[in-house]
């Protein structure tokens, strides 16, 4: 009971503390009469330093805010240095914002959702832009981030579509991740020669991205022979490109994500150099219609392509073993895919919503066909499965509606679950005398089939395995 009642009161004591943290400790007017919210440090009074905060999360602040650079508050006259955590947070009202050269640091979330924030100044005092300081704020045309930030953090200017043109300044050191996320009309961006960490995906989803460049004398990364790209000069990886990247010839991977959402990009031309291609890298390149993959390429990532709803064509190089899961996920437009010889798996959803895919040879090298590996390849009326495929995945050909007839090779062993559910075309199936299981839903809904020999090699059907097959 004495446990219980020291619960209770220590519970109430967190409830008071957070309480405290967020409140502002007073209030007063600047000289166009806007209220602003300041909060001591630590709750100390006697401290001659003060942070910019807020009244009510999303609704304190509305049209043009100037900060002062000082604030009286009994008698007092006190610095201010910070914006506190989302002190601006969702005021959807706020317009334009003037923070004096006082302030250090712009902290996490503090401007997060000010949707109609069309301008901001940040003064040269400003050391740190920290995480998702400026998230969506969807009409913010432009920034200028001064010569005496050091830091930008992650997602900083994440979701700024209205975005036109960024400005860093050249003492910056470090570039959080996704820091120029999803800033749609940005288009071009120059990393200063300050620069030595970059994070993860800093230019994803900037489709009117048109020039990339790093300032001559950065001594990790470059922008050689005017690529449009950022590239880590010591490994040769290109992080980021954009619409216009020409990837130099002694590039050796392509970074996870260093493309994605460059819906702008038409085609590509990956060199000989280049042996690996990240996860995600070229993930919905929407409108690119043309890439070819050099046989130097060892390594396609998962979801690489995924989303490239205009690529035509597609040949995986002899050095490849494995198509990973969703590597040409809902790839609309795929109608010829050649697979070599060298891939040994076909990953989970690798061509899953493949729709115009019409034909399609698993060589004799390949040992697994993934889940969901054709899922809905609505077009899909040939496949050739070489006699080296031991099993079949999960609802690996569901929805195949064209396919009229499938042969299972002798080394086929296991059919799983749904494999051929929905199969509306397919009137001939021949299993091979090594099969073992056919899954529960294997052949549901295959009308068209309309006898079926099952050899003595099977010791299980599942459920509802050939389901209202007529």
């Amino acid at each position: 009971m004495k446990t219980n009642k020291l619960i209770f009161l220590f519970s109430i004591l967190l409830s008071m503390l957070a309480t405290n943290a967020s409140a502002y400790d007073f209030a007063v007017k600047n000289a166009d009469g806007v209220m602003i919210y300041y909060g001591f440090y630590y709750k100390d009074t006697e401290k001659k330093e003060v942070y910019v905060t807020f009244k009510d999360e999303g609704n304190s602040y509305s049209g043009s805010v100037t900060i002062p650079k000082e604030v009286t508050y009994n008698k007092k006259t006190r610095k201010v240095t910070c914006i506190i955590e989302e002190a601006f947070r969702g005021c959807k009202n706020l317009k334009s914002v003037t923070i004096p050269n006082s302030v250090e640091r712009i902290l996490y979330h503090s401007f997060d959702g000010c949707s109609s924030l069309t301008s901001v100044k940040i003064p040269n005092s400003v050391t740190e832009i920290c995480d998702y300081a400026f998230l969506n704020c969807s009409s913010l045309k432009s920034t200028t981030i001064p010569n005496s930030v050091k830091i930008i953090g992650a997602k900083a200017f994440s979701g700024c579509e209205s975005m036109t043109s960024a400005t860093i300044g050249n003492s910056v050191t470090s570039i959080g991740r996704e820091a120029f996320e999803g800033c749609s009309s940005l288009t071009s961006i120059t990393i200063p020669k300050s620069v030595t960490e970059i994070g993860a995906t800093i230019l994803k989803y900037c489709p009117s991205l048109q020039s990339i460049k790093v300032e001559q004398g950065n001594k990790k990364y470059d922008s050689r022979n005017n690529c449009n790209a950022i590239i880590e000069t010591k490994s040769n990886t290109l992080l980021s490109g954009c619409m216009n990247t020409v990837i130099p010839n002694n590039v050796t991977s392509i970074e996870k994500y260093a493309f994605q959402g460059m819906t702008s990009l038409k085609k590509i031309t990956i060199p000989n150099s280049v042996t690996n291609i990240g996860e995600a890298a070229f993930y919905d390149c929407k409108n690119m219609t043309s890439v070819t993959i050099p046989n130097s390429v060892t390594i396609i990532g998962e979801k690489a392509f995924s989303y490239c709803t205009s690529l035509t064509s597609i040949t995986i190089p002899n050095k490849v073993t494995s198509i990973e899961r969703e590597t040409f996920y809902e790839c609309q437009s795929l109608n010829s895919v050649t697979i070599s010889n060298s891939v040994k798996s076909i990953g989970n959803s690798a061509f899953e919503d493949c729709y115009k895919l019409k034909s399609i040879t698993i060589p004799n090298s390949v040992k697994s066909i993934g889940a969901h590996a054709f899922f809905w390849c609505h077009s899909l009326n040939s496949v050739t499965i070489g006699n080296s495929v031991t099993s079949i995945g999960n609802s690996a050909f569901h929805g195949c509606e064209s396919l009229t007839s499938i042969t299972i090779p002798n080394s086929v062993t296991t059919i799983g679950d749904m494999s051929f559910r929905f199969c509306t075309s397919l009137t001939s199936v021949n299993f091979s005398n090594s099969l073992k299981s056919i899954g529960n839903f294997a052949f549901e809904d295959c009308y068209k089939l309309k006898s079926i020999t099952i050899p003595n090699s099977v010791t299980s059907i599942g459920k509802h395995a050939f389901y209202d097959c007529i």
